[in-house]
Parts: C-alpha cells; sequence; structure tokens
C-alpha cells in the first residue's frame, strides 16, 4: 500500500535541484547529475545528500533508483555512506580549487579603527538576547494567522496599543493606537514627512510621476491624495513655503546632517534655527521663515541640553499662532542621569507636534523599528504617501517588540542600560579631570555622548591625533549647518555609549593621550 503523503513529507530533507537529461535512462540520469553537481562544485565536500526517499519524491523516481544511483558514486569514490550521519559528498572528492586574486582591501576597511568613540549608537554586545528570544517564542506562537498576511500600513494593533500606553507612562505623550503609524526608524519616519509636505504643498494636486516612496508603485496614492487634501493644515497645504516660494523648515543649526539630507532629497530647504546651552532658540522661528521646525528638545544633538521649559511653550505657541507643524525627534529620551525626566513636547500639543521615537538607542539600531504619532489631520496623509499595506517594517519583529514591551521586558533592558551608560559616563567624566583639566565637558546629563570643546583651531589636528591613536571619533564641526549664522566652535562629540565594556578603558586612553596639552 503506498506510503500517505503525510508520512512522505516527515521524513523530507534539504532541497536538491537536479536536471535528469541524457542518454542511459533515470539512474544513468541521476548519477551522471549527481557526479557533474559535485564536479563543479555546487555540492561542495562534506555536504549530506538528502535521504533516498527524500530525493525520489522530489524527482517522481523510485526509490531504489536513488538508493543505487548512491551506491554507484560510494564505490567511485564521490560519495560517502555511514550509518547515521547519511551520505555526504566525499572529502576529496573534487581537488581543491586555485584560490582566486584577492581583490584589494578598501583603505577604509583597512584602516578601521581599534577602538570606537563615535556618538549615536548603543553597545551592540548589550542587546538583549535572551528577552527578545523569549518574546520572539511568545509573539509568534500567539500570534494569529492574519499576522502573516497583508497586514495594515499602521502597523501591528498589538504594538501601536501597547507604544501608546508606554510612551504615555515613560514620556508623556499624548495618544492613541489609531494615531500611531510604524515606521522602520526615524529616517523612514522623517522621509515619510517629507513626502506629505511636498505632496500636499502642490495644493492637494496628485503625486509626482516618480516611483513612490523608495520605488515601489502604490495603486492608492493618487486617490488618497484626493481624500486628505481637505483635511491636513495649512502647513501642509503650501503655507510652509518660505518668501522665494520654496519649501522650507527650520532646523537646528547644530544637528544631524542625515536631517538635512532626507529633506533636501525630497526638495525641502533646511534653514538653521541658531542653539545655545538651553536648545534650539525658538523665538527666532519668525525669523528664519519656516512654518515647520524639527527639533531634539529632549536632549538637543550634539550639543546636549534639553529645551528649556520657557522655549517648549513658545514653540507650541508659535505652531498655535502660525498653525505651524513641529517634528520632535525624541532622541536620546530614555537615557537622563543628573536630571528629572523631559517630557515629550508633543503632550502639550498634540495637534501641532509629530513625535517620532524608535528603538535605535534603546535596544540596536539593527532592529529596524520606529513610529510617529501624528496629529489626527495628518494621519490619512502619512498613510497615503506609505501604501495600502505594510511595505516596510518586518510584522513578527513588530509583534516581538509589542511583547517585549507588555511583559517589562523592555523597561528593564532601559533601566539596566541607563545604570550602565552613567557609570561610562561618570568614567569618562573622572579620566577627562584627572588627565585633561582643562577641557570643559558639556552635555552629560543626559544621551550616549559628551561634548569636549577645544581651543579655537584645533579640532582636525586633535580628530587626527585620535585617529593615530587608533581611535575613531568625531569633530564638532560637521554637525554645522553650512547656513549657521552662529560662528564655529571646535569640540569633539563622544560617544560613550558605542564601545564594549572591554574595550571602553582603552578608548578613553587613547583619547586623552590625543587631547593637547594645557596652555
Amino acid at each position: 500500500m503506498a506510503e500517505s503523503w503525510g508520512k512522505v513529507t516527515d521524513g523530507l530533507g534539504s532541497d536538491l535541484h537536479l536536471e535528469l537529461t541524457g542518454p542511459g535512462g533515470v539512474r544513468a540520469s541521476l548519477t551522471r547529475a549527481l557526479r557533474e553537481a559535485i564536479r563543479t562544485g555546487r555540492l561542495v565536500p562534506g555536504t549530506r545528500l538528502p535521504a533516498y526517499r527524500s530525493l525520489a519524491v522530489d524527482l517522481g523516481v523510485a526509490r531504489n533508483t536513488v538508493a543505487e544511483a548512491y551506491a554507484e558514486l560510494v564505490a567511485e569514490g564521490w560519495l560517502t555512506a555511514r550509518r547515521g550521519a547519511g551520505t555526504r559528498v566525499a572529502p576529496g572528492a573534487v581537488p581543491p580549487r586555485p584560490a582566486a586574486p584577492r581583490a584589494p582591501t578598501r583603505p577604509s576597511l583597512a584602516a578601521r579603527p581599534t577602538f570606537d568613540l563615535h556618538p549615536g549608537a548603543p553597545d551592540a554586545s548589550s542587546f538583549p538576547r535572551a528577552a527578545w528570544l523569549t518574546s520572539s517564542r511568545r509573539a509568534l506562537t500567539n500570534a494569529p494567522s492574519s499576522a502573516f498576511g497583508v497586514n495594515d500600513p499602521r502597523g501591528r494593533v498589538e504594538l501601536r496599543r501597547v507604544l501608546t500606553e508606554y510612551l504615555a507612562r515613560a514620556r508623556g505623550v499624548r495618544a492613541d493606537p489609531e494615531r500611531v503609524v510604524i515606521c522602520s526608524g526615524f529616517a523612514h519616519g522623517l522621509r515619510l514627512l517629507a513626502e506629505v509636505l511636498v505632496e500636499a504643498a502642490r495644493d492637494g494636486g496628485p503625486p509626482r510621476e516618480v516611483p513612490p516612496h523608495g520605488g515601489f508603485g502604490d495603486t492608492g496614492r493618487a486617490s488618497a491624495w484626493g481624500r486628505v487634501a481637505d483635511a491636513v493644515p495649512d502647513v501642509l497645504t503650501g503655507g510652509a513655503r518660505g518668501r522665494d516660494g520654496g519649501l522650507t523648515v527650520a532646523v537646528e543649526s547644530y544637528g544631524l546632517g542625515f536631517h538635512r539630507t532626507i529633506l533636501g532629497r525630497a526638495g525641502i530647504r533646511g534653514v538653521p534655527l541658531p542653539v545655545d546651552e538651553h536648545g534650539a532658540r525658538v523665538a527666532e522661528l519668525a525669523a528664519v521663515d519656516a512654518r515647520a521646525v524639527l527639533l531634539t528638545p529632549a536632549h538637543q544633538y550634539p550639543t546636549g541640553g534639553p529645551l528649556h521649559p520657557e522655549r517648549r511653550a513658545a514653540v507650541i505657541d508659535w505652531a498655535r499662532h502660525t498653525d505651524g507643524l513641529v517634528i520632535e525627534d525624541d532622541y536620546d529620551g530614555e537615557f537622563r542621569y543628573d536630571r528629572q525626566p523631559v517630557g515629550a513636547v508633543q503632550g502639550l500639543d498634540p495637534a501641532h507636534v509629530v513625535y517620532v521615537g524608535s528603538v535605535s538607542k534603546s535596544l540596536s539600531p539593527a532592529v529596524r523599528l520606529g513610529w510617529l504619532v501624528l496629529p489626527d489631520a495628518l494621519v490619512d496623509a502619512v498613510l497615503a504617501v506609505k501604501g495600502e499595506r505594510e511595505l516596510w517594517v518586518s510584522v513578527p519583529d513588530q509583534l516581538v517588540l509589542a511583547d517585549l514591551i507588555e511583559s517589562g521586558a523592555y523597561d528593564r533592558h532601559v533601566r539596566r542600560m541607563r545604570q550602565r551608560y552613567r557609570r561610562r559616563r561618570d568614567q569618562l567624566v573622572a579620566l577627562l579631570a584627572e588627565r585633561a583639566p582643562h577641557i570643559a565637558v558639556t552635555g552629560i546629563a543626559a544621551g550616549l555622548h559628551a561634548v569636549l570643546e577645544l581651543p579655537p583651531g584645533t579640532e582636525r589636528t586633535i580628530v587626527q591625533a585620535a585617529a593615530w591613536q587608533g581611535l575613531a571619533v568625531d569633530g564638532l564641526s560637521p554637525y554645522r549647518h553650512p547656513d549657521a549664522p552662529m560662528p564655529p566652535q571646535d569640540g569633539l562629540v563622544v560617544g560613550y555609549g558605542t564601545p564594549p565594556d572591554h574595550t571602553f578603558a582603552g578608548a578613553l586612553d587613547a583619547l586623552c593621550r590625543a587631547l593637547p596639552s594645557a596652555g
């Protein structure tokens, strides 16, 4: 009696593509195809071949045909067969190929530094692998089958629900799951917002005839714009244009260059807003002629200070009086040490602030998950540019993060890392006080980096000196907006979150050796 298909499939092994052609019947064709696959290196020595029954089912031949072909190749020395180990390609079946000429090593890889104090990254060795694995098992076990089909472009409701609760508790964000849109990180979220600004500034007209949002088509975008054109604030229907007719968004005069890059690629000019020890000088928004502003109010990047409470209130007043839009990058919002937590600006006026967050610092930049908390009027517009289904963010990862937060493991990890980064910061400050007391250190009440103030005209030399010590570290000048009205400042931006624990002391020693002496 023939075996049932269920019993057959239980024993199937790995797939093996073979073409049975040529003279001599099926067994000869199979033997010849296997021999050629080994000879050409497609089956390398040590590769385990499928069991007789598995390969017979795949090829539609008799089990004995496979057994006879294997036996012939064992006799010829192409294969080995041992009980319990299966049938494998023999170690000496094919002479080793001569090594191909090595391509020249790229200088950037050849000169990889010994120590890395670049800012903007957490300690990769501290990723909570065990907690992530536990949440993965639980989330995937409990996930409905619908999670593995076509998904809502807002993101999985499980994640949006727990994010709403977490952000309200930890960051003072006012939201509901319907106003949360999951994205693949801050850069993705900003690209979505930039496209909304650009498309809606065309007075609600249909999108440009270009591949939308990264090159993937979306048949519903043009009709979606027709539905939302009348619902968005004035800032999205031409109000963000400057006096010269160009689309403008105010950005901090010292900030992340990729903010300006993303805006620029969308056709938006980022105009600089001065910053000082109290954050962005938002009183000057009227002077820079913009009706949208991008801020890092929790921990100004890279100078390090939080936006002063009076300025937080002032930027909300500005947004209300001009129908402006505040884009809040909650950079390092979860890592504070010597001050009370600073809540999100979004909590002051959810109708005029887009809150953007991610797990790139709290977990890892390799986990491509972020979120937008949107005003009601922007939800449909953002979904119109994102598309009618989820194309950008792994749904299983969304479910895992939802479980990680809901179980409390995410909070525990953040608290643990907050203490670890605080110890590192204290170690940095103490060593500088001992070996370079003439160097002022700022921006250390929160975040994962510190700014070291340098004498004028010395930044480039000191960055090069650090490189000679095997240390990668950023100068302050690359973060300055090219049109910033403020005079340039010399400094180093030292990321103490980046290196693993076992290299941190060596990195600090290399840093101190590179710094200028007093006087």
